[in-house]
């Protein structure tokens, strides 16, 4: 019964927690986006967030802010800039396709990471991971010639290639985080790169010459519970959870995210998959799953 020790069952429902707050995301920017634009959407996220944990990084680690290398303060940086461009390719991927097309396909990071290790961190890409890649590969094929089949055949694939780039902007984001990550803490790592990515938008908004203020109250509050949700209570679950459970098995739990967003998308947005799309979804997931679980040294991926 050591597999259901009530570690392992804390850390479970945890986990559930934190797909259930991560799969609220796609929702909640839909939501959002009847009023505001999607780099807007994105910075609020991030600036809501850094607002929150800068605070507590400044209290509680002040010390370990000191001590930071200036090579680890270049790094977290840098890792906040491929964050900011995640969140402003992914959030308008939503514009032009669906909920599930979007997060199936930015969920192809885990392959990206493992792609990344072997080229820049020198890590062996086993038979398994590449036999994981090609699957989900064509099921992002699948995706696409299934919104080629639709109407809005452009808009679509549009936004089929804003969430591949999504995805590949997240990489760089965990391929600097897992050597960042070997000797910095979490509460100062996150304030350093989720500040970064809340000014990368913030100035992208600028250029953009986009509004932060004039919208209404109920798509503020979006963009709060945004920030609260999936970033701050998803994130911060799956990163508790890393320290008590195996990194594969949190790893393989985050590929309910897509499955979640797809369930509260046909409730609360009454968006219906096709036949086509669930299959290429089914896909992705299991060239990932395959891929993670057979990777024991693979980054953790975490949701949006």
């Amino acid at each position: 019964m050591q597999g259901w020790n009530p570690v392992r069952i804390t850390s479970s429902i945890v986990l559930l927690i934190g797909i259930i707050a991560v799969s609220a995301a796609s929702i909640l920017i839909r939501n959002a986006q009847t009023a505001a634009p999607s780099l807007v959407i994105a910075s609020y996220r991030m600036a809501i967030a850094s607002v929150v944990v800068v605070p507590v990084a400044l209290w509680r680690h002040h010390n370990d802010l000191r001590k930071l290398r200036k090579t680890e303060w270049l790094l977290a940086a840098a890792s906040g800039v491929f964050l900011a461009l995640h969140f402003a390719a992914w959030v308008t991927s939503l514009e032009y396709t669906s909920v599930t097309s979007s997060v199936v396909l930015d969920a192809t990071s885990p392959l990206w990471v493992a792609i990344g290790s072997w080229l820049l961190l020198r890590e062996r890409l086993t038979l398994p991971v590449i036999f994981g890649l090609i699957v989900a590969v064509a099921g992002s094929l699948v995706i696409g010639f299934g919104d080629m089949m639709q109407g809005a055949r452009s808009a679509s694939l549009l936004g089929n290639c804003l969430a591949l780039v999504g995805a590949l902007m997240v990489t760089g984001y965990w391929l600097i985080g897992r050597r960042v990550r070997a000797s910095v803490s979490l509460v100062p790592y996150v304030a350093i790169v989720y500040s970064m990515a809340a000014v990368v938008l913030l100035m992208m908004v600028g250029g953009a010459r986009q509004s932060l203020t004039g919208y209404d109250t109920i798509t503020y509050v979006w963009m709060v519970l945004l920030a609260l949700v999936p970033q701050l209570v998803g994130h911060s679950s799956f990163n508790w959870a890393l320290a008590r459970l195996p990194a594969v098995y949190v790893a393989v739990a985050t590929l309910g995210e897509p499955i979640g967003a797809t369930v509260l998308a046909y409730f609360l947005l009454g968006e219906t998959p096709t036949t086509i799309r669930m299959l290429g979804a089914a896909l992705v997931l299991a060239g990932i799953a395959v891929t993670m679980s057979r990777q024991p040294n693979a980054a953790p991926i975490e949701p949006q």
